[in-house]
């Protein structure tokens, strides 16, 4: 089964109360008594769809009265009283979410290891840099994202960088290092050994798996959109062959603006672990960024 794990922020769009939670004069109150308040006082007002919300509802369409491939679970800093408006959200957008874990402020990622989590995403970037650290394919999402195509039902469409996120980031530090022509020279010279992988392999993998299902009720596309292009592309498709996993659609940009090709692909979600092809994304697509040690913070869009 494919578990998601994702913040309230992440499926729903609560920057409102967020901004409240932030706000200087409310540092002191450890309690957070203003944020709770206004929660409750909205707590039978559904909030809007976030940026998560939309690839959320169709990983739940592949679920049928017989068979469940997908679960979803609500993995957030909230406190349970503000819980209680996150459920009521999902249950007016009809999400079929049962599980959730709240946490009152503390750390939520080490609670993905008992709900075996392929996936999760969050708002907030500590709770992601903890999980990538133990071991699971985490992004912080993009809270000023465009929300995904409500119009493109067919199927769920996923996008991913190749490097530091689907392959380590063994290759893209050479680049950061030393440049292009020795990123190029080293990628040709170990064209036919396989990359280690990186965070995202096993989210590729669970796809996967689920796009050999021949009667699923939405199909599974991927693509891999990346800033590699010859010779280096040749290690990306030979490490993928030798893991005997395949993407749909496989994007070999040279550096070239990744946003117009993610208009035509049309994701619902793109992952990258670059600020400023996120920044650019989020203006087109539902992106979130695999944060990495150089990544201490998330910019403000």
């Amino acid at each position: 089964m494919l578990i998601i794990a994702v913040s309230s922020r992440a499926l729903f769009n609560f920057e409102a109360e967020n901004n409240v939670f932030e706000q200087p004069e409310y540092i002191s109150d450890t309690e957070h008594l203003a944020y709770k308040r206004l929660q409750l006082e909205k707590i039978n007002t559904p909030a809007l769809p976030g940026v998560a919300f939309q690839l959320i509802k169709k990983l739940l369409s592949l679920n049928l009265p017989h068979r469940q491939l997908c679960e979803v679970i609500i993995v957030s800093r909230n406190d349970p009283v503000s819980g209680l408006r996150v459920f009521y959200s999902a249950q007016a957008a009809q999400l079929n979410i049962t599980r959730a874990v709240f946490t009152g402020g503390n750390n939520s990622y080490p609670y993905l290891v008992p709900f075996k989590a392929t996936l999760f995403l969050s708002a907030n970037a500590d709770d992601v840099r903890g999980a990538l650290a133990a071991g699971f394919a985490a992004a912080q999402v993009y809270v000023s994202s465009i929300n995904g195509n409500e119009q493109q039902t067919s199927e769920i469409r996923i996008a991913f960088d190749g490097d530091a996120v689907l392959f380590s980031d063994e290759a893209e530090n050479i680049y950061q290092s030393h440049g292009l022509a020795a990123f190029e020279a080293h990628e040709s010279a170990n064209a036919t050994k396989a990359l280690p992988a990186g965070p995202f392999k096993p989210l590729l993998e669970a796809l996967q798996i689920l796009q050999a299902i021949p009667d699923l009720p939405i199909k599974i596309r991927t693509a891999l959109v990346t800033a590699r292009s010859a010779p280096a592309h040749e290690r990306a498709i030979r490490t993928l062959m030798a893991w005997n996993i395949t993407v749909d659609e496989a994007m070999f940009l040279g550096g070239l603006n990744k946003t117009d090709f993610l208009k035509v692909f049309a994701p619902d979600f793109f992952f990258d672990d670059q600020t400023q092809h996120c920044e650019l994304a989020s203006q087109v697509t539902p992106t979130a960024q695999v944060l990495s040690r150089t990544h201490l913070t998330l910019p403000t869009t």
